[in-house]
This record gives structure tokens, sequence and C-alpha cells, in this order.
């Protein structure tokens, strides 16, 4: 139980102490914490958007921009017609044709020039570089996944090492209590049963040596008269006699 309790209290000990790490240095010319003013996100103002005509009817959404050289956005590139995303044309657009209103966080996207017709007369939008297949789309996700799991796997252990250093001190404090309990308390029986067997053992060497030696029993004498052939029986008949030698002439 001693044992037990003293591995424990190491595994804790080991535990509660984390590796130092050097503070992080963060450029925040580089890095932005928050959004400005007169900064928007494209997702929210532009992205996934859609577009009305005159009418404000819904002729199309915002599937991609159009950058320059210089980054900057251009035009936008709206599916239009079609069903479900099937059969859509994608048509190119500027992005000075659009009128962007964004009142009370809703935003809304005119294109008061997108007719029935001319929406039906455009010639679909014609890239430069082929897109990617849908393999290498698969293969570039897998790997941004992969590398998006390794952070976040490394910083929530390390969030969790930080968070759990507290438990650890008091678990690590508890077992050395535990275990200095365990052994005072274990002392006194330990050192009974350490006298208990000595004393057993000094009986048992005092009992050996007062002992007498074992005198060896003799072999009982053999019994002639029982081991002696039988008497003969007795019977009536004279015993012969002996002839007489017969008289010579």
């Amino acid at each position: 139980m001693m044992r037990g309790v003293l591995s424990v209290a190491v595994a804790m000990a080991f535990l509660a102490f984390p590796a130092l790490a050097d503070e992080v240095v963060i450029d925040e010319s580089i890095f932005l914490k928050t959004q400005g003013e007169g900064q928007y996100l494209a997702r929210d103002l532009l992205l996934g958007l859609q577009i009305q005509n005159a009418d404000r009817q819904i002729v199309g959404d915002v599937e991609d921009l159009i950058l320059n050289a210089d980054n900057q956005v251009e035009g936008v590139v709206m599916g239009t017609g079609g069903f479900a995303g099937f059969g859509e044309k994608r048509i190119g657009v500027s992005l000075s044709a659009l009128q962007i209103d964004n009142k009370e966080g809703k935003v809304t996207i005119v294109l008061p020039q997108a007719t029935q017709e001319v929406l039906d007369a455009l010639k679909p939008f014609v890239r430069s570089k082929p897109r990617k297949s849908l393999l290498d789309r698969a293969i570039d996700k897998a790997r941004e996944l992969t590398d998006k799991g390794a952070v976040t796997a490394k910083d929530a252990y390390e969030k969790a090492k930080e968070d759990a250093e507290p438990s650890l001190q008091k678990a690590k404090e508890a077992a050395k209590e535990a275990y200095d309990d365990a052994k005072e308390k274990a002392a006194p029986v330990l050192e009974k049963a350490k006298e208990a067997a000595k004393d057993a053992y000094d009986k048992a060497r005092e009992a050996i040596e007062n002992s007498p030696p074992e005198s060896t029993p003799e072999a009982p004498a053999p019994d002639t008269e029982a081991n002696a052939p039988p008497p003969a029986p007795e019977t009536d008949t004279p015993a012969p006699t002996p002839e007489e030698p017969a008289s010579q002439p």
C-alpha cells in the first residue's frame, strides 16, 4: 500500500512541473486584432450575397472576387440561372457597376443592368487558368485540416496543462500528505510485527537447542522358541530291537 501511494506521489510531482515556454512576441503591424473603421469582410459584404436587378428581383449571387495585380477587388463573378447550382452560368461584373447598400447591418446589392435579356445574351466568364479539379481541392482541404488539427491539438494541450497546474499541485500535496499519514500510521504496526517475528524466532531456536536428543530404540532379540520346529508326535509302536547275530556251527 505504501509503495502504491509513493508511486502516485512521484507521478503527480512529475506532471506538476510544466515546461517553461518563451514569451511569444506578436507584431501588431502584421496581425490584425479587430475589424477597423471602413473595413469590411468579403463574406459579409459580397461573397454569397444575392444580387438584385432594378425591379428588386433576385437574378444571381456573388460566387467569387476578381482581384488585380495589387490585390484590389475589381469585380465579382456572379452565378445566374439554373436550379440548385445545376445549369448555372457564371458571368463577370465590374465592382463599380454594383450598388452596395449597407443599412443597419443588412447588405443589399443591386445591378440595374441585369435584365433577363442581357443575362441570357452574356457569355460565361472565362478564367485564365483552369479551375482546380475536385481531387486537387480535396487534397488541399485534407492538408489544411491536417495542419489546423496539429496546431489545435497543441494549443488544446498547452491550455489543458495550464488549467490543470493548480489541480496537479493540490493533488501532489494531497498525495504527499496521504503518504506521510500512511507511513506514520503503519510504523507502530510494522514495529510490532517485527518484534513478534523476532520473539517467535528466538522461541523456536531456544526450543530446538533445549530439546533432548532422541534415543534410537534397540531391536528386539529373535524368539528362538517361536522359530524352533515342532516336536515329533509320540506313538505306541515299540522300537525295533537289534537282531542278534547268527551262531556259527
